[in-house]
């Protein structure tokens, strides 16, 4: 029996100075879930957590944490008496306090004892791999390891619901790859909800149970990660989550998608190469077709100049509008 959602969101619309959001999206999410957001800039991912965390207000619509309502039919929950925590973009990290007391400070509030709630947020901060930064101010850490501070802050809030807004935006590629890892280990360890934002797609389809599409503050299509990328619901959904290509049916009934490994060099459909591309562990081809130009990703390094004249193959496509 699958598990009751810790975070429903109903028919919420939120306005800025008259222009609208976020109009009429619906989401829910269950313990234990990470569900991505993934949108451009501008789509509503922030504006959703924002109004989660109690942030901001809608105009209308409901947001529910473990079957309360907390904004919507009546008087809103304040953000600090919701059962949530937030890992923003910006780090957010008080000035005055070092590392340990900042992590300390979910369960100060929560009334444990000063040294008790420095060694739960010494452990964390240990488990994080920055112990040893543990009496530094945010002045004295970099980007990547003042997120993991705001990451270990929000552990040791314990909360039910985890909202992420865009915590890799400012990291390093390879800062990025740690901090996503401690962040999945810690949301699996916690059995925690979690509502990730970004407008990165592998990101969102590496980490997310489900991915949610944003597109001007409607929800566009919600469904797994295998699903949102094999099976879009336009070609705006398409290219939000990575190359893709479209050209003709081969009897001309219909145009069809085809993702970069969809396809593939060698066959009956003859096509020119316009360019040629080497991105390490493969190579892409762009190919020019009597059904269209298309991208075909093949393993190594390229195996035929731009100019060549090659054959090529459709082993999978989806029907597109």
């Amino acid at each position: 029996m699958p598990a009751e959602p810790v975070l429903e969101v109903t028919d919420l619309v939120v306005e800025y100075d008259g222009t609208t959001a976020l109009a009429g999206v619906t989401l829910e999410v269950r313990s234990g879930e990470v569900l991505a957001l993934l949108g451009p800039s501008g789509s509503g991912k922030s504006t959703l957590l924002h109004t989660v965390a109690g942030f901001l207000l809608p105009r209308s619509g409901t947001v529910r944490l473990a079957g309360t309502t907390v904004a919507g039919d009546g008087r809103p929950v304040a953000p600090e008496r919701r059962d949530l925590a937030v890992v923003f973009q910006n780090y957010a990290l008080w000035p005055h306090l070092s590392a340990l007391d900042t992590v300390a400070y979910p369960a100060r509030r929560r009334g444990t004892g000063r040294k008790q709630a420095r060694a739960e947020a010494l452990a964390i901060l240990d488990r994080l791999r920055i112990a040893h930064l543990a009496d530094r101010k945010p002045a004295e850490l970099s980007g990547g390891e003042q997120q993991r501070v705001g990451l270990a802050r929000a552990l040791a809030r314990r909360a039910s619901v985890y909202l992420f807004d865009e915590p890799t935006a400012h990291l390093d590629t390879h800062v990025r790859g740690v901090f996503l890892e401690e962040l999945v280990a810690r949301q699996r360890d916690s059995g925690a909800a979690a509502v990730y934002a970004t407008h990165d797609a592998e990101e969102a389809l590496g980490l997310a149970d489900r991915v949610a599409l944003l597109r001007e503050g409607r929800l566009l299509q919600v469904g797994t990660p295998q699903q949102i990328y094999g099976e879009p619901v336009d070609l705006f959904a398409a290219r939000l989550t990575g190359p893709a290509s479209v050209v003709d049916a081969p009897d001309g009934s219909a145009k069809l998608l085809v993702r970069p490994g969809w396809a593939r060099l060698g066959g009956d459909v003859d096509g020119d190469l316009r360019a040629v591309w080497f991105r390490g562990p493969h190579s892409d081809y762009l190919v020019d077709s009597p059904l269209g130009e298309l991208l075909i990703r093949e393993p190594g390094a390229p195996r035929h100049p731009v100019g060549a004249r090659v054959g090529w193959t459709l082993e999978r496509s989806w029907p597109i509008g």
